[in-house]
């Protein structure tokens, strides 16, 4: 098997090697995705529910312009994100997987790509089903995304 840390440890050497003090190593990723998810990921999450379910035509344009543009980004900075809290955990010497945070988070970049995929298919012809799955695929994801947080600060505050 694999062993990750091992894998990504040169890399986490070369930002050890930059001196990035120790409280931004260990609090950088969870206040950065602490933004993301509440601030960025909410928006996106009520957006979407707001396209879905407002009869006002101007106010469903908007949201869905707004839900378009705006979910690819939160797939961007939660992907970075990810991969910024793999490399602190590294850079901390501690493991990744056997971490529920690790694989709650492992669990929403794979919903996302689902879902994005799923948007960029048009719904593979409009499909009403397949805009429900969206839906709730998604609002699925951000419910992870609040456990996930909370497993990170348990896990932020245990070593």
């Amino acid at each position: 098997m694999v062993n990750w840390s091992e894998v990504l440890e040169p890399i986490a050497d070369w930002f050890r090697f930059m001196g990035i003090p120790e409280p931004i190593v260990h609090w950088g990723h969870p206040l950065m995705m602490a933004i993301v998810v509440f601030v960025m990921g909410s928006y996106v999450g009520l957006t979407g529910w707001r396209g879905r379910l407002t009869k006002d035509k101007d106010s469903v344009i908007k949201s869905r312009s707004d839900h378009r543009q705006l979910a690819p980004w939160l797939f961007v900075f939660m992907a970075a994100g990810y991969t910024g809290g793999v490399l602190s955990l590294v850079m901390q010497h501690q493991p990744i997987l056997k971490s529920p945070h690790f694989w709650t988070g492992s669990l929403v970049l794979l919903l996302l790509l689902i879902n994005g995929a799923i948007a960029l298919s048009g719904f593979a012809g409009n499909k009403t089903v397949l805009r429900a799955v969206h839906a709730y695929m998604g609002s699925i994801g951000l419910g992870i995304l609040f456990l996930h947080a909370a497993l990170g600060l348990k896990l932020g505050t245990a070593f």
